[in-house]
């Protein structure tokens, strides 16, 4: 059934871009690398390019996608804010980041696996996600 793994792949992509455009927002202004921020910024809008296609996709199934997980998004927030707290660097803020980008890259790859029927389209903006995550890990290296 390539409909249902379609839609259900899409929303899954849909709630880990929100998440990590999320993330990004919340740590920009504590960033003090120039660098570093702008490499945060260029990471969020090539997130924000995805958001597109996939709720292009969204739509053409007449589906609202899916925010992320409340309990998922809290513990975040929590984490970054104690972290942040307890050293507002940019050293921090990169082992925050890689952490969460690790998280999604494992999370889509989860996915990907468990809708082996979506369409090729849907499987596509997943592995560019996963490798726009996977990238920023990479690139963000030199500041941990």
């Amino acid at each position: 059934m390539i409909e249902p793994d379609t839609i259900r792949l899409l929303r899954e992509c849909d709630a880990g871009i929100k998440m990590g455009v999320d993330s990004i927002d919340e740590v920009l202004s504590y960033v003090n690398d120039q660098n570093f921020k702008e490499r945060l910024i260029k990471c969020k809008d090539e997130h924000d390019k995805l958001k597109s296609d996939i709720q292009l996709l969204l739509n053409d199934y007449h589906d609202d996608g899916k925010d992320p997980n409340p309990m998922a998004k809290s513990m975040s927030w929590i984490k970054t804010n104690v972290k942040l707290v307890m050293n507002e660097s940019d050293e921090t803020i990169a082992d925050l980041m890689t952490d969460g980008c690790n998280m999604g890259v494992k999370s889509l790859n989860k996915y990907l696996n468990k809708y082996k029927a979506a369409d090729e389209k849907t499987k596509d903006i997943t592995k560019r996600l996963i490798n726009l995550e996977e990238k920023l890990a990479v690139d963000i290296r030199e500041y941990l």
